[in-house]
């Protein structure tokens, strides 16, 4: 598996630096489309997600990939979650809105997924050069470096976090709101998944409170995070399933964290 973790992370690198950044802040009106109310998608997804199942299909020859521009074209593909693998999610371009805006933060992610679970994880910041990795039973690491999750009991006012409330609805906007002025601070959104998780990862921020739940949004991140004994829950506490498209995820630091972030924000 080391050598397949090492591969990957070299594959996002390189398709960043030759797919990616080179279109980054130089996209044409028409590279821009909405395939959906509200979402876009750049010829640079596209392109990106081409090159990189290209890739993975090249090193595991027995695998298949989903991906997110791939789904969008073929819906049925989300059915091959569920086959015993090995399955390639992808996320081109996490935070398309932001880089279709010529602004960070944006990541690109891959999962590895066996039994319809994630057995290894990718996040690829190309603005940063960071690269956060994980793998079942192993740990996460950024750059290199074990990343640990500090498991301190922390009191509510001293949390920090965000919550994605642009798509909550009406009564779960106004509860987070109204339980927001008991933490230390409540963050805005990056729209971009994967820095979110990065940033649980490495300490920045305690927790993230996501409605939509995409699998490619949030398997690879999902994954590093529990491997740092960190907690990834439906809000209202049932345990999480890529797979399983109900709305709603909170991601917790740690179980203290995921009850007391629940019943002052969710309550």
């Amino acid at each position: 598996m080391a050598d397949l973790i090492e591969s990957v992370g070299g594959l996002l690198r390189e398709v960043a630096a030759t797919v990616v950044l080179p279109m980054y802040q130089h996209l044409a009106e028409d590279d821009v489309q909405e395939k959906a109310p509200g979402e876009l998608v750049t010829v640079a997804d596209r392109r990106a997600e081409e090159k990189i199942s290209a890739s993975l299909l090249d090193l595991l020859p027995d695998s298949v990939v989903v991906g997110e521009e791939g789904v969008a074209d073929d819906p049925t593909l989300l059915d091959k979650l569920r086959e015993p693998g090995p399955v390639w999610l992808v996320d081109p371009i996490d935070g398309t809105g932001n880089f279709a805006g010529g602004r960070g933060p944006f990541a690109m992610m891959v999962a590895l997924l066996r039994g319809g679970a994630p057995v290894a994880s990718w996040i690829y910041q190309p603005l940063e050069e960071t690269l956060a990795v994980a793998e079942l039973g192993s740990g996460a690491y950024v750059d290199g470096v074990r990343a640990n999750l500090n498991g301190d009991a922390l009191a509510t006012s001293g949390l920090r976090g965000a919550a994605m409330t642009r798509f909550l609805p009406q009564d779960l906007r106004a509860s987070v709101r109204a339980g927001s002025s008991r933490i230390e601070e409540l963050l805005p959104s990056q729209h971009c998944a994967g820095k979110e998780y990065v940033d649980i990862v490495t300490g920045r921020q305690h927790f993230v409170m996501f409605w939509r739940t995409l699998p490619w949004d949030h398997a690879p991140g999902a994954l590093m995070v529990e491997e740092l004994g960190g907690v990834v829950r439906r809000i209202d506490g049932a345990p999480y399933d890529l797979a399983d498209d109900r709305y709603g995820l909170l991601v917790c630091a740690t179980e203290s964290v995921w009850e007391q972030v629940q019943a002052v924000l969710l309550s």
